[in-house]
């Protein structure tokens, strides 16, 4: 499984972005996919995620601004970004469950896609 993130950029504040995260391999359609963050210095945290149900949540920092979705049919997920925040600038993270190996799950991750909102 590969994930390609794409769609980041230097954006001012009230802006909107959107975010993509192409998926190979045969079973997209099975597995919840997620959308997280990294801002310098800090962890990497949950912003979205969506169900293979098409059921969503989101961080409550996100909540209202972010809308996450998916195409099966291309084997895409996205992530609309509007209203966006200083505080929102990080690398973000596409995200796939994995195999569990030993106890210990081992996901699928995104190359990154770099969020700037100026001021």
């Amino acid at each position: 499984v590969q994930l390609q993130a794409s769609g980041g950029g230097l954006v001012q504040a009230g802006g909107s972005l959107r975010l993509s995260c192409a998926a190979s391999g045969s079973d997209f359609s099975t597995h919840t996919m997620r959308w997280y963050r990294q801002a310098p210095g800090k962890e990497r945290d949950l912003v979205a995620a969506i169900t293979s149900g098409g059921s969503t949540n989101y961080a409550d920092s996100v909540k209202g601004r972010f809308t996450i979705s998916r195409d099966n049919a291309k084997k895409t997920v996205y992530l609309q970004m509007s209203d966006l925040k200083p505080e929102d600038t990080a690398v973000y993270y596409c995200n796939r469950d994995g195999p569990w190996i030993a106890g210990t799950r081992y996901d699928y991750w995104g190359q990154g896609t770099q969020v700037t909102v100026s001021s």
